[in-house]
């Protein structure tokens, strides 16, 4: 079952949300937060970033930068530029991406669940991005971003949401990147009931984007309960918001690699190597997407090859071993350029296929890259089998879109 609870939402006006809602925190660095933020001093940046109210120089793990966070966190509030809502409430979050919509279900959930595993996960988390996040929410007392789940589809819930969506919705603007956002607050009593009881006959939620958010939330529980002498598992630290999405809705695209260098290999004994493991097609000068599983581009020297991988390279029937980041790691980055972690190698580094093809081609011709690899996007159902099997995928793997937007709704944890 999947415990859930409605929460009272610290959110923005209607007339400002557009000002305070930001991109999450994890996809852009704080040079690129400064130049978002700008002179806009109602930005969650402030919150979330921090340290772009500080010197350059100034580390975003400073004591100095948790602590303007909470500043800002209180000035937002005193100011008004974040309201909470009366009552708990559950919420609907949806957004609109070349013409698709997906809708979500704003909840909060159990830390208790998590640490069960019936939230399932598939990536492991690292310790100091776990004890950031930590000091993040401790010292705020709130979970400021949610956690991005999926769920397996459910008509009941999809016929509230129907429901929902058809009245006005309480925020709805488009955003640089030409996505919608769109919210509703769910305040009926029987829509809440209902929802809270159908989640409870979900035997399982699955974290699409947010492991260390989650991991984040149970070590600050923990903490809490610790010095609660009181403790009773169901005081408001023991949740941490998420939004819920059915799987069906949710966009993975390819996550793809670039590697420095071809490991003292020429291109054309490159290419001779490869043929050992895949079907090799020369595709000219620009570079293409594969079309199905176990099929890649590769880039390099001003040529674009298409693979094949050969049947002896993967097994559909392991849920690791039928990924084609599997088969590209084997095959590629270990056996011919002798790249054996991608968690720690200097040499590999990692696009989301948002930024393009354009981006992979300009970073091989510029000379910066040798080579770009490029991958068919894993499934929502691969995902979930690999989460279900209590496997975990190869590092970056999977990339959602669109993201998140953060500051839409804030939890606070007393």
């Amino acid at each position: 079952m999947a415990t859930i609870k409605p929460f009272k939402g610290l959110r923005p006006p209607k007339s400002i949300v557009k000002e305070v809602a930001s991109r999450p925190y994890d996809v852009l660095n704080s040079h690129e937060a400064r130049l978002e933020a700008e002179s806009n001093e109602k930005s969650l940046y402030r919150i979330i970033k921090p340290e772009i109210d500080f010197d350059e120089q100034v580390d975003e793990h400073d004591p100095r930068v948790y602590e303007r966070a909470l500043q800002n966190f209180n000035k937002f509030q005193k100011k008004g530029w974040l309201v909470q809502d009366e009552q708990e409430n559950y919420y609907v979050y949806a957004q609109t991406m070349n013409g698709k919509t997906q809708y979500g279900l704003v909840v909060c959930s159990h830390v208790d669940e998590y640490m069960s595993g019936k939230i399932k996960k598939h990536e492991l988390t690292r310790k100091d991005k776990e004890e950031d996040r930590m000091l993040h929410v401790n010292i705020n007392d709130a979970n400021i971003e949610p956690v991005f789940f999926a769920y397996p589809d459910n008509k009941e819930l999809g016929d509230i949401i129907t429901r929902v969506i058809s009245s006005p919705t309480e925020y709805n603007f488009t955003t640089p990147d030409n996505v919608g956002h769109h919210f509703w607050i769910i305040d009926n009593d029987k829509d809440i009931r209902d929802i809270t009881n159908i989640f409870a006959q979900i035997p399982y939620l699955y974290i699409a984007d947010g492991h260390h958010r989650s991991a984040a939330a149970a070590l600050v529980c923990a903490e809490k309960a610790k010095k609660n002498p009181n403790h009773t598992g169901n005081e408001e630290y023991n949740y941490f918001m998420s939004v819920c999405f059915p799987a069906s809705q949710l966009n993975i695209i390819d996550y793809n690699r670039l590697v420095k260098d071809l490991n003292g290999l020429t291109p054309s004994e490159f290419i001779n190597r490869l043929e050992t493991s895949f079907i090799v097609e020369e595709k000219g000068s620009d570079i293409v997407r594969p079309n199905s599983l176990h099929t890649f581009s590769v880039y390099l020297d001003g040529k674009c090859y298409y693979l094949t991988a050969k049947e002896n390279t993967y097994n559909d029937n392991d849920p690791i071993e039928g990924l084609d980041v599997t088969v590209s790691s084997k095959y590629i980055l270990d056996d011919i350029l002798d790249i054996k972690d991608l968690r720690t190698d200097k040499r590999i580094d990692f696009v989301g296929g948002i930024r393009g093809l354009k981006e992979l081609k300009q970073r091989v011709d510029s000379g910066e890259m040798a080579l770009a690899i490029v991958l068919h996007p894993v499934t929502m159902e691969q995902l979930m089998r690999i989460a279900d099997s209590n496997n975990i995928m190869p590092p970056k793997t999977t990339w959602f879109e669109p993201k998140l937007r953060s500051g839409l709704v804030i939890h606070k944890l007393s």
